[in-house]
């Protein structure tokens, strides 16, 4: 049985998140269902990152285990002639059959949009976190710079979420504007993983910073209390995307947005 790994970017809209739940349109249950029809059997699909509903991806990794002998090419198009638009399969490859999406993953990439502006775009609303009112871009740039680093992200966990361990290690953590004159900010954080709603719970730190509601320095505060409930508020799903997710041998699979 081969094994394929794909790499694919959607629109999380309108889906109740990556993982398949008793209620509600996932983005792993589709897939399930797409490859239940190509194989003739139920298919198991795990993915890299479990992305929250409404959440989307630019280049989300999953693998899959198919009975029927089919190219790598050939499972893109089938595929994609089965999946819903707001899905697309970008690419394909064979791999063995002991690759884990999740857990050989060396890095995940992310990156939060926000719109800076009295008034969002139409076309923007879906994909961004629409904050009116002047930011300090460079205060929060200096507080997002003081995550990097092997840290115990407790404060940036959502309530109720549970792990094993809520220490995490953040290799770059970047705010910027793109120019002067253009409403988009961004949040770009990569790292070995993450806990649950912990890039929300930061960009939402990072905004009561930058509205000046607290200094830079407040960051490392919230940090080292491993509370979270000093943290800033969990920004909207709408604004993160998953950017890719990077393995051992390779180049991040990744999309510019």
């Amino acid at each position: 049985m081969p094994t394929f790994k794909i790499v694919l970017a959607y629109d999380g809209t309108d889906f109740v998140g990556w993982q398949r739940q008793a209620n509600g349109t996932s983005i792993q249950g589709v897939l399930e269902d797409a490859l239940r029809d190509l194989d003739q059997r139920d298919v198991a699909v795990a993915g890299a990152g479990r992305t929250d509903a409404g959440v989307h991806a630019l280049g989300q990794v999953a693998a899959f285990s198919l009975a029927r002998a089919l190219s790598a090419d050939a499972v893109v198009r089938a595929l994609n002639a089965h999946l819903p638009d707001a899905i697309r399969v970008q690419s394909a490859e064979e791999v063995a059959s002991e690759f884990h999406p999740r857990f050989g993953a060396r890095t995940k990439a992310y990156r939060y949009r926000i719109w800076n502006g009295d008034v969002i775009s139409p076309f923007e609303r879906r994909y961004a976190w629409h904050v009116s009112g002047a930011l300090d871009v460079e205060a929060m740039a200096a507080a997002a710079g003081s995550l990097v680093g092997a840290h115990d992200f407790a404060a940036f966990q959502a309530s109720g979420a549970s792990t094993s361990t809520t220490e995490r290690v953040v290799f770059s953590s970047l705010v910027s504007r793109l120019s002067n004159h253009e409403p988009l900010v961004l949040y770009e954080v990569t790292g070995g993983g993450f806990l649950r709603s912990m890039v929300r719970i930061i960009v939402g730190t990072l905004v009561e910073i930058g509205r000046g509601r607290r200094p830079a320095a407040w960051m490392d505060d919230v940090l080292a209390s491993r509370d979270r409930a000093l943290a800033g508020p969990t920004a909207p799903p709408e604004g993160l995307f998953l950017v890719g997710v990077e393995y051992e041998t390779e180049k991040s699979e990744s999309s510019h947005f």
